[in-house]
């Protein structure tokens, strides 16, 4: 049972407002519409659906789950082990980049939220989102699925925004596309926790191909 509080706790974590940086990052996606890729609504909803299904379920999700249980032991081998192993799986440098500055950038948020397990990863090289978003849900009492479904909530959502302004898609379609796919978190989200340390990992080629041309993509609006 979620209480009242740690429900408002993942509600803030996963705001739109958190001052994160999240909202200059496309993860590709700007690229995609710049090379044709996506056009519509349903080439959008393809593309993030794609991305859902073969990265975040395949690799963020499943290591998400696994730095909550190892902030939850106190475990902090097993918390830089993930954290590097994330980081590992970002193919591209603006990928990496992009979970570093908004992991550090989290971390220095939660030190000024009393939460002095936050204070190194401000500067740490395999600082990423997820580190920092599963102590701040172990800190604040929200259950480890509950803060999966969050976490990917976020991406969706900014995925969702950033197709809105690209395509562009008007604000009824965005939010039909942001329906449509959030109906599939739960099940994605459960199906990366029965997933094992060696069936982490996966390739969503296209987002790869699409951000290594953003890198030198010559103007752009997102820093990925």
């Amino acid at each position: 049972m979620v209480t009242d509080l740690a429900l408002m706790r993942l509600l803030q974590l996963v705001s739109p407002g958190l001052p994160i940086g999240m909202y200059s990052y496309s993860q590709g996606l700007e690229r995609a519409v710049d090379d044709g890729l996506v056009s519509t609504s349903d080439t959008a909803r393809e593309w993030i659906g794609g991305v859902l299904r073969h990265s975040m379920t395949r690799i963020d999700v499943p290591v998400l789950l696994r730095l909550s249980t190892a902030w939850q032991n106190q475990d902090h081998a097993a918390v830089q082990h993930w954290s590097r192993t994330l980081t590992a799986c970002r193919e591209t440098s603006e990928l990496r980049a992009e979970d570093r500055q908004t992991g550090q950038a989290l971390a220095k948020l939660l030190v000024k939220l009393d939460m002095p397990d936050a204070e190194t990863w401000q500067r740490r090289p395999e600082t990423t989102l997820a580190t920092l978003f599963s102590l701040a849900a172990v800190q604040w009492g929200i259950d480890p699925r509950h803060a999966a479904i969050g976490y990917v909530w976020g991406w969706l959502e900014n995925q969702v925004l950033c197709a809105v302004k690209l395509v562009p898609l008007g604000q009824v379609a965005g939010q039909q596309l942001l329906q449509a796919l959030a109906a599939q978190i739960p099940a994605q989200v459960d199906a990366a926790a029965l997933l094992d340390d060696d069936d982490i990992g996966g390739s969503a080629f296209a987002l790869a191909l699409a951000s290594s041309r953003h890198e030198a993509q010559y103007s752009r609006l997102f820093r990925s």
